[in-house]
């Protein structure tokens, strides 16, 4: 049930964003979205090393001796990388503040292509929380249950923002606010379903967890590098979305090393 709990966490995170459709009759404050895109990297940074690199090299350490602690680490995050990369160029999306679309060729409308650049950043967070509950599922060394709750209620937090950042817009120009809230919340659904999958994965190919801990991580900044941090810089430039990030970064490993 705790693993149940955990994982739907970023969910309601989400949804919990994206009800704001009800509450806000216009779109967020721009310096409310620079702080909030800067938070979300400082997080994700942070629970990259240390939520999944560092777990992924004391396991490397703990598996086999033979290999270098280095190795599976740099393989997966490098596969991380690609992955998304790879699903960058296939999936048709178009980020927030961006004219022309991203990916393939495709007739979508374009509120259907911003949902699916949310869903592109939501799978590796996803994964990044079903790795580290599997990693305590399976008594890997450097994961308890406590900090994969840290990191699962992080996340939750961080999505509230994304939620809202997808739904109001469409409310904005024109769209029902339930049919929003709707779409807010598909967006955010995608997050346990690959939580799930990487549970699922992870339990039948228990020697590559130290590669996939390190893939999420990898997949994750990604996201940091490719979107949220180009958007913090958007319009006048300001250092909200800096000291945003580091506030973020910093939160996160206090609570890692504090629970973890």
């Amino acid at each position: 049930m705790n693993i149940v709990i955990g994982i739907l966490l970023p969910f309601f995170g989400t949804s919990l964003g994206a009800a704001m459709v009800f509450i806000l009759r216009k779109e967020m404050n721009s310096k409310i979205q620079v702080c909030s895109l800067g938070f979300a990297s400082g997080v994700m940074i942070s629970a990259s090393f240390w939520s999944l690199l560092l777990p992924a090299i004391e396991l490397t350490k703990q598996q086999d001796k033979n290999i270098p602690e280095w190795f599976p680490p740099s393989i997966g995050f490098i596969a991380g990388i690609g992955f998304l990369l790879l699903l960058d160029k296939i999936i048709p999306h178009l980020h927030q503040h961006s004219i022309h679309p991203e990916g393939t060729k495709s007739s979508f409308r374009k509120s259907t292509m911003l949902l699916l650049a949310v869903a592109l950043h939501n799978i590796p967070e996803g994964m990044a929380v079903g790795v580290v509950f599997s990693s305590v599922l399976q008594g890997n060394v450097g994961v308890s249950i406590s900090a994969a709750f840290v990191l699962s209620a992080c996340i939750a937090i961080q999505s509230i923002p994304e939620g809202a950042v997808i739904s109001l817009p469409l409310v904005v120009d024109g769209m029902k606010k339930r049919k929003a809230f709707l779409y807010g919340i598909l967006t955010g659904i995608i997050e346990p379903i690959a939580s799930a999958v990487t549970i699922f994965i992870t339990a039948h190919v228990i020697s590559a967890m130290p590669y996939i801990l390190a893939f999420a991580a990898g997949a994750m900044i990604y996201v940091v590098i490719e979107e949220l941090l180009p958007d913090t810089q958007t319009g006048e430039h300001n250092h909200a979305g800096t000291i945003s990030a580091a506030i973020g970064f910093i939160l996160m490993m206090i609570l890692d090393v504090a629970f973890g």
